[in-house]
């Protein structure tokens, strides 16, 4: 429990920080979508469960915290990305937050809806994202992801 709130606390202090500053990395339009498109290509990847996309565009120290809570790292949380019980998983309000040279925050809120399970399905539920994408050479690779409900939905 101590290392989520050290996560918590890094992405408060990183949004702050980004924030105060008043001469950080220049934010251009082109990178500001070339992470939205990362982000949309990571989605598109855990509606299919691609195993590839994912050995081939997160970090291999990847940590995430699940909309339960729970912190996962490295394998397992990769494994854990992909999710082909969803039959919805729609961003909006995408935003690009530059928190370093090679270091970049894409948050928004999104339309999560898991496929039907026998005569009815779950409503709607809504997640905030955060993502952190570093760039590795000439690739952004994610090395950090929470998902946090926001709202679930009614019968």
């Amino acid at each position: 429990m101590n290392r989520i709130w050290t996560i918590c606390g890094f992405l408060l202090s990183t949004f702050a920080l980004g924030a105060a500053q008043t001469s950080g990395p220049a934010k251009s339009a082109s990178s500001d979508q070339a992470l939205i498109d990362a982000e949309k290509s990571l989605i598109e990847a855990k509606m299919k469960d691609d195993g590839r996309y994912f050995n081939r565009n997160v970090a291999a120290d990847f940590e995430m915290v699940g909309v339960d809570g729970q912190l996962l790292e490295g394998r397992d949380a990769i494994d854990n990305l992909g999710d082909s019980d969803l039959a919805e998983l729609t961003p909006y309000e995408m935003k690009v937050v530059l928190a370093g040279e090679n270091t970049a925050i894409v948050t928004y809120d999104a339309i999560v809806r898991e496929k039907t399970r026998e005569d009815q399905g779950p409503p709607p539920r809504y997640q905030h994202f955060s993502s952190v994408w570093v760039k590795q050479g000439d690739a952004w690779k994610l090395k950090f992801q929470q998902a946090t409900a926001t709202k679930w939905g009614d019968w």
